[in-house]
């Protein structure tokens, strides 16, 4: 089987960017906090049918509001929203947020993915794991795999919960000409990922008997009825961010083509029963801007590259009589 390519770098290696994990011990889940102490120009694109999300209308390039201060990124379904109250409390602790004349309001969209099946549903991220997660945040890379918002991921699960397999938290880098682009991504998606250089199944849906891996477009197109799992219980997520200079449109368009990369390595992608979203930021600390036919072609690419590493670095995991295996364990079994 052609492995796929893995770069060197994270998002972090973006000037003006950090990212903490808080990873709940108690069951797979968590949450993932991108910071930009200084604010960055920020936008959104939602292609999933089943979103959950906070403060991402204010990003549409028509509106006030042209700075984020970070973005949270959270387990937990609807619940982990919560977490992001906690990052604005540790922002407004830490002098982070946006002049109002009666102190400082951060601003901190966020959106969430559905990993309550992974262990007791009744934990959950919230403010004080967003707190913990900015408290953890630095500059260097941070974890891959199974932790923060991808603690929880599973993909593959659309012929079944019992089928799938580990999702998981990846991030990737390039930079070029002097102007760097990262993405990190949540990935819990209902469908398939793919490895964008071969075009194979890395993780997904497995046949009935769980022995090898099933190919869901190939299933459906050959007239295998998807199952139809409640909305929403999918999702991946994620933030694309550069150090150029960026309008609020040009953010926007960023974050619209970043998910050219989630084209590349899901299917199926952008569904109903996915809330798939993307942020993009721009933190200008590059001082001077670039080529947006540049920049889109990084974006979908480092994205492309964050999904593959977040199931490379997966682990299995059991829980209530089902077994959820991930690529490397997969892989060493001869699969």
């Amino acid at each position: 089987m052609n492995r796929p390519q893995s770069s060197a770098g994270s998002i972090t290696n973006v000037a003006g960017v950090e990212v903490g994990h808080f990873t709940d011990a108690r069951r797979p889940t968590g949450c993932t906090v991108i910071i930009a102490r200084g604010g960055a120009v920020a936008g959104v694109d939602v292609r999933g049918g089943a979103p959950g999300t906070r403060e991402t209308e204010l990003l549409h390039p028509s509106n006030l509001v042209d700075r984020v201060h970070a973005i949270m990124l959270a387990g937990g379904s609807a619940w982990g929203l919560d977490a992001a109250s906690g990052v604005m409390q540790w922002l407004e602790e830490n002098n982070i947020g946006l002049k109002v004349g009666f102190g400082l309001v951060p601003i901190v969209p966020a959106a969430v993915l559905f990993d309550l099946p992974v262990g007791d549903a009744k934990i959950r991220p919230d403010a004080r794991a967003g707190y913990q997660a900015c408290a953890a945040a630095g500059r260097h890379a941070p974890a891959e795999g199974n932790f923060g918002a991808g603690a929880g991921a599973l993909v593959g699960k659309i012929f079944g919960l019992e089928r799938a397999m580990r999702g998981g938290i990846g991030t990737a880098s390039v930079s070029v000409d002097g102007i760097t682009v990262g993405a990190i991504i949540a990935c819990n998606a209902m469908g398939d990922v793919i490895n964008p250089s071969g075009g194979q199944v890395l993780a997904g849906a497995r046949t009935a008997d769980g022995a090898s891996l099933l190919n869901c477009r190939d299933a459906i197109l050959a007239g295998v009825t998807p199952q139809s799992p409640l909305a929403g219980t999918n999702t991946t997520i994620g933030v694309v961010a550069t150090d150029a200079i960026l309008t609020k449109a040009q953010a926007h368009r960023l974050a619209q083509v970043a998910h050219d990369g989630l084209a590349r390595t899901i299917n199926p992608v952008h569904t109903l029963l996915d809330g798939d979203t993307l942020f993009a930021i721009g933190t200008g600390q590059a001082g001077r801007t670039a080529s947006m036919l540049v920049l889109s072609t990084l974006a979908a690419e480092v994205t492309a590259q964050a999904v593959v590493r977040a199931v490379l670095a997966a682990r299995s995991f059991s829980w209530n009589g089902m077994n959820w295996p991930a690529v490397r364990e997969w892989q060493a079994l001869g699969h």
